[in-house]
């Protein structure tokens, strides 16, 4: 009769974890929010796990120079609630690329991200900066080509 072998568990606090740096500029938001959301998520790893943060850290600069495709900067709306009554606002996505780029990332990464406290803990893994400065340096991040 033949032993079955037991299955591997990943244990989160054994994650090698490493830190990538990613160049924003001339890179379309969708695609680039899809590699960092599964750098970032662990899925490109071995040791995979569904439920555990095995994940890298993502250090993404230049990020007012993404681009949006077709009329997006015109046409593609964020919206977000202050919590009262008839409280929407809206912002057009080449006004918020214009005031705040970081925002644009982060919305567009986040909603790649599981919608759970797992999700939200993966979120705070990812650093993003307009320009090309980051304070990350001791770090040591890697510089990750998306291969575009």
């Amino acid at each position: 009769m033949k032993k079955e072998t037991a299955t591997y568990s990943q244990k989160d606090y054994l994650a090698a974890r490493r830190w990538h740096l990613v160049d924003a500029q001339g890179k379309t938001v969708g695609r680039l929010a899809s590699v960092v959301a599964s750098l970032v998520r662990g899925k490109m790893n071995p040791t995979f796990s569904p439920h555990l943060d095995t994940g890298d850290f993502v250090v993404i600069i230049n990020a007012r120079q993404v681009q949006f495709t077709g009329n997006k900067l015109r046409d593609k709306i964020y919206y977000r609630h202050t919590e009262y009554p008839g409280g929407i606002r809206q912002t057009r996505a080449g006004d918020l690329l214009k005031t705040r780029p970081e925002a644009v990332l982060e919305k567009a990464i986040t909603g790649m991200l599981p919608k759970t406290p797992l999700g939200r803990g993966l979120a705070k893994k990812v650093k993003i900066y307009p320009g090309p400065d980051h304070p990350h340096t001791a770090q040591q991040p890697v510089v990750f080509s998306l291969g575009e």
